[in-house]
């Protein structure tokens, strides 16, 4: 079956969702130890969640970029993401997708959340032709994340880099047996029209 050239791709049950992000340890460590942010993460800087697994290795280096050391798997509910969905804007402006620029900046800056669509990666990071949501937190939508949305942080840095290992070994089939299972989002039209240029 075809790769739909937008999709959410995430691991998910019936109530949760599994997103990821990385933190340097002082922030990182704290959090998986307790479930929740420490009082050092800011809740007032927009916080980008990413249900892909390679798009965060990409994005920290497999946990090596200074400040993303500490890689965390953040099991939250499916409820308040689709919520964050449904009140997101896109973070680029689309002729024929918005009435117009004003509009789309009007919209974008009263938007809690905002949607971008990276290219996926594969286990060499390299970009792949179908993209994948990141989603962007900052005000109502952060604080609800923080405070009523996470029902488990979990420090994946290990994983990470042993499947890190595992590819330079050029052991590819270990590594792609040790990945998050990563399944489509069901999120219909209600969610996504919006948000799909």
């Amino acid at each position: 079956m075809e790769e739909p050239h937008r999709r959410i791709r995430a691991l998910h049950t019936a109530s949760t969702i599994t997103v990821y992000q990385a933190y340097r340890p002082e922030i990182g460590g704290p959090a998986a130890r307790n479930g929740r942010f420490p009082a050092a993460w800011k809740p007032d800087r927009m916080t980008w969640i990413k249900p892909s697994f390679l798009w965060m290795m990409y994005r920290c280096g497999w946990g090596t970029k200074e400040g993303q050391e500490t890689v965390l798997a953040v099991e939250i509910t499916r409820d308040g993401f689709d919520w964050a969905l449904r009140h997101s804007c896109l973070s680029h402006y689309v002729r024929g997708l918005h009435p117009d620029r004003v509009t789309w900046q009007r919209d974008l800056k009263r938007a809690p959340a905002r949607v971008q669509w990276d290219p996926e990666r594969d286990l060499h990071l390299r970009p792949l032709p179908h993209r994948s949501l990141q989603l962007g937190l900052s005000g109502e939508a952060s604080a609800r994340y923080a405070n009523e949305w996470i029902v488990s942080i979990s420090d994946v840095t290990p994983l990470a880099h042993e499947i890190h290992a595992l590819v330079r070994d050029g052991e590819l089939d270990s590594a792609t047996r040790l990945l998050p299972l990563e399944q489509g989002y069901p999120a219909g039209d209600e969610l996504l029209a919006h948000l799909r240029p």
